[in-house]
Protein backbone atom coordinates (compact mmCIF):
# COMPACT_ATOMS: atom_id res chain seq x y z
CA UNK A 1 0.00 0.00 0.00
CA UNK A 2 1.51 3.32 -1.04
CA UNK A 3 1.75 6.27 1.68
CA UNK A 4 2.16 10.10 1.33
CA UNK A 5 4.62 12.22 3.28
CA UNK A 6 3.90 15.09 5.36
CA UNK A 7 6.32 17.87 7.22
CA UNK A 8 5.13 18.65 10.43
CA UNK A 9 5.86 21.98 12.44
CA UNK A 10 8.11 20.85 14.31
CA UNK A 11 10.03 20.23 10.61
CA UNK A 12 9.57 15.90 11.19
CA UNK A 13 8.65 14.10 8.55
CA UNK A 14 4.67 11.77 9.00
CA UNK A 15 3.81 9.64 6.64
CA UNK A 16 -0.14 8.44 6.07
CA UNK A 17 -0.70 5.25 4.16
CA UNK A 18 -3.05 5.38 1.81
CA UNK A 19 -7.06 3.88 2.75
CA UNK A 20 -7.65 0.64 0.85
CA UNK A 21 -10.35 0.22 -1.65
CA UNK A 22 -12.09 -1.86 1.10
CA UNK A 23 -12.24 1.24 3.70
CA UNK A 24 -13.27 3.12 1.53
CA UNK A 25 -16.25 1.08 0.29
CA UNK A 26 -17.26 0.40 4.08
CA UNK A 27 -17.08 4.10 4.44
CA UNK A 28 -19.40 4.79 1.89
CA UNK A 29 -21.85 1.63 2.75
CA UNK A 30 -22.34 3.85 5.98
CA UNK A 31 -22.76 7.07 4.87
CA UNK A 32 -25.58 5.19 2.38
CA UNK A 33 -26.97 3.49 5.75
CA UNK A 34 -26.93 7.07 7.21
CA UNK A 35 -28.94 8.70 4.46
CA UNK A 36 -31.12 5.83 4.39
CA UNK A 37 -32.33 6.26 8.09
CA UNK A 38 -32.34 9.86 7.35
CA UNK A 39 -34.66 9.43 4.46
CA UNK A 40 -36.73 6.63 6.86
CA UNK A 41 -37.67 9.46 9.60
CA UNK A 42 -38.31 11.78 7.19
CA UNK A 43 -40.61 9.72 5.47
CA UNK A 44 -42.49 8.46 8.70
CA UNK A 45 -43.04 12.09 10.05
CA UNK A 46 -44.54 13.26 6.63
CA UNK A 47 -46.55 10.47 6.38
CA UNK A 48 -48.13 11.34 10.24
CA UNK A 49 -48.50 14.71 8.71
CA UNK A 50 -50.40 13.86 5.26
CA UNK A 51 -52.46 11.23 7.14
CA UNK A 52 -54.06 13.86 9.45
CA UNK A 53 -56.31 15.01 6.37
CA UNK A 54 -55.63 18.13 4.47
CA UNK A 55 -57.08 17.12 1.25
CA UNK A 56 -54.70 16.96 -2.30
CA UNK A 57 -53.35 20.19 -2.21
CA UNK A 58 -51.86 19.41 1.42
CA UNK A 59 -50.59 15.63 0.13
CA UNK A 60 -48.74 17.32 -2.87
CA UNK A 61 -46.80 19.61 -0.69
CA UNK A 62 -45.98 16.73 1.88
CA UNK A 63 -44.51 15.00 -1.34
CA UNK A 64 -42.70 18.10 -2.71
CA UNK A 65 -41.55 18.59 0.92
CA UNK A 66 -40.56 15.03 1.47
CA UNK A 67 -38.48 14.73 -1.90
CA UNK A 68 -36.54 17.88 -0.42
CA UNK A 69 -35.94 16.92 2.81
CA UNK A 70 -34.82 13.53 1.06
CA UNK A 71 -33.11 14.22 -2.22
CA UNK A 72 -30.88 17.84 -0.98
CA UNK A 73 -29.09 15.56 1.71
CA UNK A 74 -28.55 12.97 -0.35
CA UNK A 75 -27.14 15.69 -3.58
CA UNK A 76 -25.01 17.49 -1.11
CA UNK A 77 -24.32 15.12 1.97
CA UNK A 78 -20.39 14.91 0.83
CA UNK A 79 -19.48 18.22 0.14
CA UNK A 80 -20.90 19.09 3.49
CA UNK A 81 -19.45 16.67 5.62
CA UNK A 82 -15.93 17.39 4.04
CA UNK A 83 -15.92 20.54 3.99
CA UNK A 84 -17.10 21.30 7.13
CA UNK A 85 -15.52 17.95 9.33
CA UNK A 86 -12.32 18.14 7.76
CA UNK A 87 -12.04 16.27 5.03
CA UNK A 88 -14.32 13.34 6.58
CA UNK A 89 -18.05 11.78 6.09
CA UNK A 90 -19.93 10.23 9.40
CA UNK A 91 -18.38 7.04 7.23
CA UNK A 92 -15.31 7.96 6.74
CA UNK A 93 -14.77 9.11 10.28
CA UNK A 94 -16.19 5.78 11.76
CA UNK A 95 -13.25 3.73 9.57
CA UNK A 96 -10.79 6.73 10.48
CA UNK A 97 -9.80 8.16 6.91
CA UNK A 98 -9.89 11.18 5.30
CA UNK A 99 -9.64 13.54 2.57
CA UNK A 100 -5.83 14.87 2.14
CA UNK A 101 -3.95 16.91 -1.02
CA UNK A 102 -1.10 14.44 -2.30
CA UNK A 103 1.59 17.47 -0.55
CA UNK A 104 0.10 16.86 2.86
CA UNK A 105 -2.27 20.27 3.25
CA UNK A 106 -5.76 20.65 4.27
CA UNK A 107 -7.79 20.37 0.69
CA UNK A 108 -9.29 23.89 -0.12
CA UNK A 109 -13.35 24.53 -0.90
CA UNK A 110 -12.16 24.35 -4.47
CA UNK A 111 -10.54 20.71 -4.12
CA UNK A 112 -13.76 19.49 -2.15
CA UNK A 113 -16.24 21.00 -5.07
CA UNK A 114 -13.76 18.71 -7.74
CA UNK A 115 -14.30 15.75 -5.71
CA UNK A 116 -18.02 15.97 -5.44
CA UNK A 117 -18.68 17.25 -9.37
CA UNK A 118 -16.94 14.53 -10.22
CA UNK A 119 -17.94 12.03 -8.21
CA UNK A 120 -21.37 11.90 -10.52
CA UNK A 121 -18.76 10.11 -12.91
CA UNK A 122 -17.62 7.98 -10.40
CA UNK A 123 -20.41 6.93 -9.22
CA UNK A 124 -21.32 5.28 -12.67
CA UNK A 125 -22.74 1.10 -12.71
CA UNK A 126 -22.32 1.14 -9.48
CA UNK A 127 -19.33 2.94 -8.66
CA UNK A 128 -17.48 0.58 -11.16
CA UNK A 129 -15.64 3.46 -12.51
CA UNK A 130 -14.67 4.46 -9.00
CA UNK A 131 -13.40 1.28 -8.37
CA UNK A 132 -11.07 0.30 -10.95
CA UNK A 133 -9.45 3.77 -10.80
CA UNK A 134 -8.38 3.72 -7.64
CA UNK A 135 -7.46 0.21 -7.66
CA UNK A 136 -5.29 0.84 -11.13
CA UNK A 137 -3.53 4.22 -9.88
CA UNK A 138 -1.80 3.18 -6.94
CA UNK A 139 -2.56 5.95 -4.69
CA UNK A 140 -6.17 5.66 -4.00
CA UNK A 141 -7.67 8.39 -5.93
CA UNK A 142 -10.86 8.54 -8.03
CA UNK A 143 -11.71 10.48 -10.49
CA UNK A 144 -12.52 13.35 -8.51
CA UNK A 145 -9.43 13.14 -6.53
CA UNK A 146 -7.02 12.90 -9.69
CA UNK A 147 -8.86 15.91 -10.47
CA UNK A 148 -8.30 17.92 -7.38
CA UNK A 149 -5.37 16.45 -6.18
CA UNK A 150 -6.46 14.62 -3.40
CA UNK A 151 -6.47 11.18 -1.72
CA UNK A 152 -7.66 9.65 0.92
CA UNK A 153 -5.62 8.43 3.78
CA UNK A 154 -5.56 6.52 6.90
CA UNK A 155 -5.33 8.38 10.27
CA UNK A 156 -3.53 5.92 12.73
CA UNK A 157 -4.49 6.74 16.42
CA UNK A 158 -1.47 7.98 18.49
CA UNK A 159 0.15 5.93 20.60
CA UNK A 160 -0.06 6.19 24.34
CA UNK A 161 1.59 8.88 26.01
CA UNK A 162 2.55 7.55 29.08
CA UNK A 163 5.13 4.73 29.57
CA UNK A 164 3.57 1.43 30.44
CA UNK A 165 3.77 -0.58 33.87
CA UNK A 166 7.25 -2.17 32.48
CA UNK A 167 8.84 -0.01 31.54
CA UNK A 168 7.87 2.55 34.73
CA UNK A 169 8.78 0.07 37.43
CA UNK A 170 12.45 -0.48 35.20
CA UNK A 171 12.56 3.52 36.19
CA UNK A 172 13.47 3.21 39.75
CA UNK A 173 17.11 3.75 40.56
CA UNK A 174 17.24 4.82 36.95
CA UNK A 175 21.07 7.16 36.04
CA UNK A 176 19.72 10.03 33.61
CA UNK A 177 21.80 9.97 30.49
CA UNK A 178 20.84 13.15 28.57
CA UNK A 179 19.38 15.79 31.74
CA UNK A 180 19.16 17.69 28.55
CA UNK A 181 15.90 15.85 28.37
CA UNK A 182 13.98 18.00 30.49
CA UNK A 183 13.79 20.75 27.82
CA UNK A 184 11.45 18.73 25.95
CA UNK A 185 7.54 19.59 26.32
CA UNK A 186 5.13 17.08 26.48
CA UNK A 187 3.76 17.52 23.32
CA UNK A 188 7.22 17.04 22.04
CA UNK A 189 7.84 14.04 23.80
CA UNK A 190 3.93 12.66 22.80
CA UNK A 191 5.29 13.19 19.26
CA UNK A 192 8.32 11.68 19.65
CA UNK A 193 7.17 8.32 20.83
CA UNK A 194 4.66 8.27 18.09
CA UNK A 195 7.00 9.18 15.52
CA UNK A 196 9.53 6.75 17.03
CA UNK A 197 7.20 3.37 17.18
CA UNK A 198 6.22 4.35 13.52
CA UNK A 199 9.64 4.83 12.23
CA UNK A 200 10.68 1.33 14.04
CA UNK A 201 7.48 -0.60 12.77
CA UNK A 202 8.37 0.72 8.97
CA UNK A 203 12.20 0.31 9.55
CA UNK A 204 11.96 3.96 8.36
CA UNK A 205 15.65 4.90 8.82
CA UNK A 206 15.04 8.32 7.57
CA UNK A 207 12.60 9.38 9.80
CA UNK A 208 14.43 8.00 12.54
CA UNK A 209 17.53 10.09 11.29
CA UNK A 210 15.40 13.56 11.06
CA UNK A 211 13.56 12.68 14.59
CA UNK A 212 17.21 12.39 16.10
CA UNK A 213 18.47 15.34 14.79
CA UNK A 214 15.01 17.52 15.72
CA UNK A 215 15.79 16.41 19.08
CA UNK A 216 19.73 17.24 19.22
CA UNK A 217 18.70 20.91 18.30
CA UNK A 218 16.15 21.27 20.71
CA UNK A 219 17.96 19.95 23.33
CA UNK A 220 21.75 20.59 22.17
CA UNK A 221 22.62 17.22 22.92
CA UNK A 222 25.74 15.64 21.03
CA UNK A 223 26.14 11.92 20.97
CA UNK A 224 27.60 9.42 19.13
CA UNK A 225 25.01 6.71 19.66
CA UNK A 226 22.44 5.30 17.14
CA UNK A 227 19.07 7.40 16.65
CA UNK A 228 16.94 4.61 17.38
CA UNK A 229 18.66 4.13 21.06
CA UNK A 230 19.07 7.53 21.49
CA UNK A 231 15.49 8.30 20.84
CA UNK A 232 14.75 5.20 23.56
CA UNK A 233 17.14 7.12 25.76
CA UNK A 234 15.36 10.44 25.85
CA UNK A 235 12.05 9.05 26.46
CA UNK A 236 13.41 6.95 29.47
CA UNK A 237 15.42 10.02 30.71
CA UNK A 238 12.34 12.60 30.45
CA UNK A 239 9.96 10.09 32.48
CA UNK A 240 12.15 10.11 35.14
CA UNK A 241 12.99 13.47 35.35
CA UNK A 242 9.21 14.20 35.20
CA UNK A 243 8.15 11.52 37.54
CA UNK A 244 11.06 13.33 40.28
Amino acid sequence: MSSIRVHTAQNVTLEYEVAGLGDRIVATIIDYVVLGAWAIACGLIITMVSSSGGGLNKMNVGVIAMLSLIGLPYVFYNLVCEVFFNGQSIGKKAINIKVMRLDGTAPRIGDYLLRWLLRIVDLQFAGLVAIITIAANGRGQRLGDLAAGTTVVKLRPSQPHTAPPTELSALAGYQVVFPEAALLADHDVALVRQLLHQASARQNYQLLNELANKVKSLTGIRTDLQDGPFLQTILRDHAHLAGQ
